[in-house]
């Protein structure tokens, strides 16, 4: 049975993730503030960790950055406010994985710890997380499981190489449960604005909703467009040329 920390101040959220994680297997840890989640962590070394943001004493970041010292691989989900985008990308750049929204919706909660166990295979697979390949008159860099700052010159290298083949179409596709840190979202910035300038063609496609989020509030959209699938984006840079 895999171990889940859950740390929130409100009885009856822990309730909540007691009955819906216990349900779905899981050894549920609960702690009802920061700093007693971060004994339960240190003593029980669960791989998925779900941590309310706003907290009394020890808030959230603070766990999230104590519990990535302590172990960068762990899942850390942060459960933010509704609509709270600007502490959802504070707690990315501190390599939160993902993030839910109170009220925690089912589908949302699912979602999340789908994502989070496929990185954790992913991770312990030793998978190549970016591969670049030639098909047609483009070439589409796939990315997998969590880019940060370990993994962002990865990215960088197999987008360069990308940029020499004489196409120059380029399509990004992410894994749906693909994470990106802030040092990840870096990277991507610096490598699509770069693009922009030159008068390259590129998309991406794949991207979960919260990241799709996430590109739009750090302005990646301005350079690049999502798409929802490889056609579309093939049409989208036809029109571009």
């Amino acid at each position: 049975m895999s171990k889940i920390l859950v740390i929130d101040d409100e009885r009856p959220t822990l309730s909540m993730f007691q009955l819906f994680l216990g349900a779905y297997g899981y050894e549920v840890l609960i702690a009802e503030n920061g700093r007693k989640g971060l004994e339960v962590f240190k003593r029980e070394r669960p791989l998925i960790v779900l941590t309310d943001i706003k907290m009394p004493g020890m808030d959230g970041l603070e766990v999230l950055k104590r519990i990535k010292e302590i172990d960068p691989l762990v899942e850390v989900i942060v459960i933010t406010g509704h609509g709270d985008m600007e502490i959802a990308i504070q707690a990315l750049n501190l390599n939160a994985t993902d993030f839910i929204n109170k009220p925690i919706q089912k589908d949302a909660l699912d979602s999340a710890l789908r994502r989070a166990r496929e990185r954790l295979r992913l991770a312990q697979s030793k998978e190549e997380k970016v591969m670049s390949k030639i098909l047609d008159d483009m070439t589409l860099v796939e990315v997998k499981g969590n880019i940060t700052a370990r993994s962002g010159p990865l990215l960088k290298a197999e987008y360069e190489k990308a940029l020499k083949f004489r196409s120059g179409k380029i399509i990004i596709h992410f894994d749906e449960n693909s994470s990106i840190s802030g040092d990840g979202i870096a990277v991507l910035t610096r490598l699509f604005s770069q693009s922009e300038e030159e008068g390259r063609a590129v998309a991406i496609t794949g991207l979960s909703e919260n990241f799709r989020k996430v590109f739009n509030m750090v302005g990646i959209t301005k350079f690049v467009k999502i798409y929802d699938s490889r056609q579309e984006a093939l049409a989208g840079l036809e029109h571009r040329n």
